[in-house]
């Protein structure tokens, strides 16, 4: 039988705002939270867990010493359970899943966990690069400019001739769409709930706002250009989350009693420009489909991570794709954007709209720090 690679089980915690309700959890008991939930729901002994691949950005002082293994110890999980951590920036836990995949299919694994975590209340942003110079001589000497995100997105905003409106606009139906996901309860059944020490229990994202406009959004300094268009309200929030996915093959799956929910078609992972950063999700995008065989019209939802509003416009203007398809509930913009973890948390919400909706197939694909992206293509089984 030909090996493959599916999703029994996805979960994420709900996404906290920076300094909000999980800012009080550390990142390798946050993880551990999921890793329960993906044990509890799936009823899965943890022990025939051959790996816990966990993506993490700021990989320093609380999310260091490898916290895919301290988390799934912390889990309370066999101690044979190995873990390893992954840093492919933005995109590390869709990496994660990417690892899983491949070493299912290759044989290397029957059962694996992939998932992610990231703490920016407690692991501020940068600080595993904090006082070091992490680009080189060779590289200033190639590029002569130090990369930043922010001005990344300005300059994506200029080439695609996006207006501060246009941003605003679609940062506002960001919230708009996950405020009613909320309200529909769309979100339940893929958050595990989180009880905090004094009992408070956290259950929904925070960071969804109710009722913006575009006055509002318009007053928002521009920090990276005096004159630009990216503001806070069109880029991604500081979170705190973490998500994970269980994943095995069919025929493991049939052995052990599990359903897959879905099973990972195509995985790819793509370089470009490390100056504009962000536009890495349109070739990965057009690598995913040609590797898939799949035409763009067969794809029924699409996850764009919203680091910065530019990225999805550019994104539809240059692929083409639904604009109704795209973000279905909503993005980071609203959601937040738990770094290390977002990759899984974009894969859990996919996988659970894909089962929800009977939708046959769903493409992620997210902008990852240093010009690369990954991109992913579900099937619903």
């Amino acid at each position: 039988m030909t090996r493959d690679a599916v999703i029994v089980e996805a979960v994420r915690t709900p996404v906290g705002k920076r300094k909000g309700g999980l800012s009080g959890v550390h990142p390798a008991d946050l993880s551990a939270h999921v890793l329960t939930a993906l044990a509890e729901r799936s009823g899965l002994d943890p022990a025939v867990v051959d790996d816990v691949i966990w993506g993490c950005v700021s990989q320093a002082g609380e999310q260091t010493g490898d916290i895919a293994r301290t988390a799934l110890l912390a889990a309370g999980w066999p101690e044979s359970v190995p873990g390893v951590t992954v840093d492919r920036q933005c995109g590390s836990s869709q990496q994660s899943v990417h690892f899983a995949a491949a070493g299912l299919i290759a044989g290397h694994y029957d059962v694996v966990v992939a998932g992610g975590v990231e703490s920016m209340s407690r692991v501020p942003m940068g600080s595993s690069a904090m006082g070091q110079d992490a680009l080189g001589a060779g590289f200033r000497a190639r590029y002569g400019v130090e990369p930043n995100q922010g001005i990344g997105a300005e300059l994506i905003a200029e080439r695609w001739k996006l207006t501060r409106t246009q941003l605003d606009e679609f940062s506002l139906a960001s919230h708009e769409k996950a405020a009613a996901a909320q309200d529909y309860g769309r979100f339940d059944g893929q958050i595990a709930p989180v009880t905090l020490a004094d009992g408070t229990v956290v259950s929904t994202d925070e960071g969804v706002r109710r009722g913006g406009s575009l006055e509002q959004l318009a007053a928002l300094k521009t920090p990276f250009k005096a004159d630009g268009v990216i503001s806070a309200g069109n880029a991604s929030q500081i979170s705190d989350g973490s998500a994970g996915l269980l994943m095995t093959t069919s025929e493991k799956a049939a052995e052990l009693g599990l359903t897959p929910i879905a099973r990972v078609h195509t995985a790819v992972v793509t370089g470009s420009d490390p100056v504009l950063m962000l536009t890495g999700p349109i070739p990965a995008t057009e690598k995913a489909l040609a590797r898939s065989g799949l035409r763009l019209d067969e794809i029924g939802a699409f996850e764009v991570n919203e680091a910065f509003a530019p990225v999805p416009l550019a994104w539809l203007a240059e692929i083409g794709a639904d604009a109704k398809a795209l973000n279905p509930h909503g993005g980071a913009i609203a959601l937040g954007h738990p770094l290390g973890g977002s990759g899984a948390r974009l894969m859990t919400t996919l996988v659970h709209h894909l089962r929800d909706t009977g939708t046959r197939y769903g493409l992620q694909t997210m902008c990852e720090g240093g010009g690369q992206a990954n991109a992913t293509v579900l099937e619903l089984l």
